[in-house]
């Protein structure tokens, strides 16, 4: 798979309204992740590896304890996820994922972000068939028989590993998350991981070039600014 997990586009904190935004999707996420799996990140996996990862993003913790007091109320916003297929400049294609509170006004925002980027969006399945939705992690490691050996102890369908320049990288079906997770946590004591979470990867990219990079950049710029929206993938390569 190579790098291919590191092609989806990351909000990059450049001003405070741009950290603002970043604070804000996480602490949504955090919010619906808490909502439905409780409050306790030694009970819900996903929330501990969500909230790793917003502390790596240096998300302040009065963000991330307002999300989970929010929670913990059990009143508060009824989010639903959303997920929309298309493709963008360049014919890439694109997965959109959005947390909304109306799907309606959801929908509406990400069509004309696709519009104006000279895209398309498409019908649910028309383009994530050609992604793999996996989990992917990545941590210091040299020994790719010892990680694949833990994995397979714990009955893990692992579906790739990869170790470059000091760093092992497994990729395994997102259903195998927990699993895959609780395995090379016990296997290695004090990981620290430096990818944990769940993506699309492309099973094939979509070189482009010239215009068409600044058209696919300003598209996704148009996307990761609309509130709803939590992830963009894609499988553009420059």
């Amino acid at each position: 798979m190579g790098r291919a997990y590191q092609n989806r586009k990351e909000s990059m904190a450049k001003t405070s309204d741009q950290k603002a935004k970043v604070y804000s999707k996480y602490g949504r996420e955090i919010y619906v992740c808490a909502k439905r799996g409780g409050i306790d990140p030694n009970g819900n996996l996903a929330l501990r590896s969500l909230m790793d990862r917003a502390k790596k993003d240096q998300v302040p913790t009065h963000v991330i304890d307002k999300a989970l007091d929010k929670a913990k109320g059990g009143g508060g916003e009824d989010f639903d996820t959303a997920r929309y297929e298309g493709f963008g400049p360049g014919n890439v294609m694109v997965i959109v994922d959005c947390l909304s509170d109306n799907p309606n006004r959801t929908f509406g925002d990400v069509r004309t972000v696709f519009n104006k980027g000279k895209g398309k969006i498409g019908t649910q399945g028309s383009v994530s068939h050609m992604f793999d939705h996996s989990a992917i992690f990545m941590f210091a490691a040299d020994d790719e028989e010892a990680v694949l050996e833990a994995l397979m102890m714990a009955d893990v369908d692992v579906t790739d590993i990869e170790i470059e320049e000091g760093k092992a990288t497994v990729f395994a079906p997102h259903t195998e998350y927990g699993k895959a997770r609780q395995a090379l946590v016990e296997a290695f004591s004090d990981i620290d991981f430096d990818v944990d979470e769940i993506q699309f990867v492309p099973q094939v990219m979509q070189a482009i070039s010239g215009e068409e990079i600044d058209m696919f950049e300003r598209f996704l710029d148009m996307m990761n600014d609309l509130d709803d929206v939590q992830n963009v993938y894609h499988n553009a390569e420059y």
